[in-house]
């Protein structure tokens, strides 16, 4: 019997699951970072910037950024990380990871950019000093493999960020709702022709595991003092976990 597991609010089978995220970000690539400003009022910038400074990455580590998209994190992490350093631009979508690539490559930065599913991680064990994942986990079947994954290739004493869309507090709920199901897909609609692609985005964010919920899978994958950061009162949050 075959495995089924969420897209969105649909069930699908397990297998099928890849082939539909993959879908919406083929769809979504072109547009992405327009939406990302439009959809969080430039909010993901300031997110992005939270999570480049917690990782304190230095001259000569190596960092490997998962569910890379577009490049924001790759693009400061190269700077940081010096000629002595390396850092891994990766994604499992070709399409959004061949817009990161451009967005690198015109800046003037060369960094090693790769095809590859976070769940099977082509790396060998105690490699890197930094993981991050920005806004991917919630798109993985397996996010418990892929946390179990990042913490493999981690050094001992290397750091996992996390970013992603969380909960909002109860009282933020009714308007909060309002603006995923209503406003995002019409954006959607209006500025990428793809009103269904935002939709699943929006329903990705409720299905997603709350903040407690995700540091706990953090610390069964192995992960110890993890923390995390509510950013805009829980619209997103910074999870950080240290391997030992």
């Amino acid at each position: 019997m075959s495995n089924t597991t969420h897209f969105g609010y649909a069930t699908v089978e397990e297998d099928q699951k890849v082939h539909e995220v993959a879908k919406v970000f083929h769809s979504v690539a072109a547009k992405y970072d327009v939406m990302n400003d439009l959809m969080s009022a430039g909010l993901h910038r300031v997110w992005k910037i939270f999570t480049i400074a917690q990782a304190g990455v230095r001259p000569g580590f190596k960092v490997l950024d998962i569910a890379g998209g577009t490049g924001d994190l790759a693009k400061e992490f190269v700077k940081q990380a010096g000629k002595s350093g390396e850092v891994w631009h990766t994604d499992i979508n070709e399409s959004m990871l061949r817009v990161g690539r451009d967005r690198l490559l015109n800046k003037g930065l060369i960094t090693p950019t790769l095809l590859c599913d976070a769940e099977k991680l082509p790396f060998p064990d105690n490699y890197f000093d930094r993981v991050s994942v920005a806004f991917g986990l919630r798109n993985m079947t397996h996010k418990d493999q892929a946390l179990a994954e990042m913490r493999r290739v981690l050094k001992p004493g290397g750091k996992l960020l996390v970013l992603e869309f969380s909960k909002v507090p109860e009282i933020m709920q009714k308007p909060y709702d309002l603006y995923s199901f209503k406003v995002l897909p019409w954006l959607g609609q209006k500025i990428a022709n793809d009103s269904e692609s935002y939709r699943y985005l929006a329903e990705s964010i409720r299905m997603h595991p709350d903040q407690e919920t995700l540091k706990g899978m953090m610390q069964e994958a192995g992960l110890e003092r993890v923390e995390y950061f509510n950013l805009t009162a829980g619209v997103a949050a910074l999870h950080v976990g240290v391997k030992f």
